[in-house]
């Protein structure tokens, strides 16, 4: 019997560090796949197609919209952002845990999909650091860092739509907090109903 894998979305303002923590995450469990996003917005610098994001035009992103080929999407900032749905399901089922570092309106979408999901909140240590993040990119206009800032101080407020939260303030420390909650997370009756019955 396969136990089905766990589903990880994590999500949080533009500039939590949400990237760099499953970046970590996904190096210290190479057993985890991550889900990787289809957008319409062009690549930022040192970016690479089907690593980072699958690049695609906004006509492809519609037609997998119109083919209900996403299990979530949004637009967010102008442009395009969604989840294959095949990658994910396809993995859960052969048991390997999959990661999603989503929005959170795409997070919130699937939260009517899955209700077994873990949905984890990163935040940024304040939000003076939370803008000093967004600058020190270097990738964004004036106009982009006002709009993401703005967007951030909203995106806290869904916060309690989440089951967990993790404070940004040390990467090491937040990764080991999410896999102390995925151990906990496999190890509920529910997760394991039918294999104590099989067993007992």
């Amino acid at each position: 019997m396969v136990r089905k894998g766990l589903l990880i979305v994590v999500s949080g303002p533009s500039g939590a560090g949400k990237g760099t923590i499953c970046k970590r995450l996904l190096e210290n469990n190479p057993q985890m796949k991550i889900s990787i996003s289809a957008t319409t917005r062009k690549p930022r610098a040192g970016e690479r197609n089907a690593v980072n994001y699958y690049f695609i035009s906004e006509d492809k992103f519609k037609r997998m919209i119109y083919e209900q080929k996403f299990l979530e999407y949004a637009i967010v900032y102008d442009n395009y952002y969604g989840t294959p749905e095949q990658y994910v399901i396809d993995n859960l089922q052969n048991g390997n845990d999959v990661l999603l570092e989503i929005d959170i309106v795409g997070a919130l979408q699937i939260k009517k999909k899955f209700k077994d999901a873990v949905f984890v909140f990163i935040l940024p240590p304040s939000l003076e650091e939370l803008k000093n993040r967004i600058v020190g990119r270097g990738t964004e206009k004036l106009s982009d860092i006002e709009k993401r800032y703005d967007a951030a101080i909203s995106e806290i407020k869904q916060v309690m739509k989440y089951d967990y939260v993790i404070v940004n303030d040390n990467v090491s420390e937040a990764v080991q907090d999410i896999e102390a909650i995925m151990r906990a997370e496999k190890r509920k009756v529910l997760r394991n109903y039918e294999e104590i019955l099989l067993r007992f």
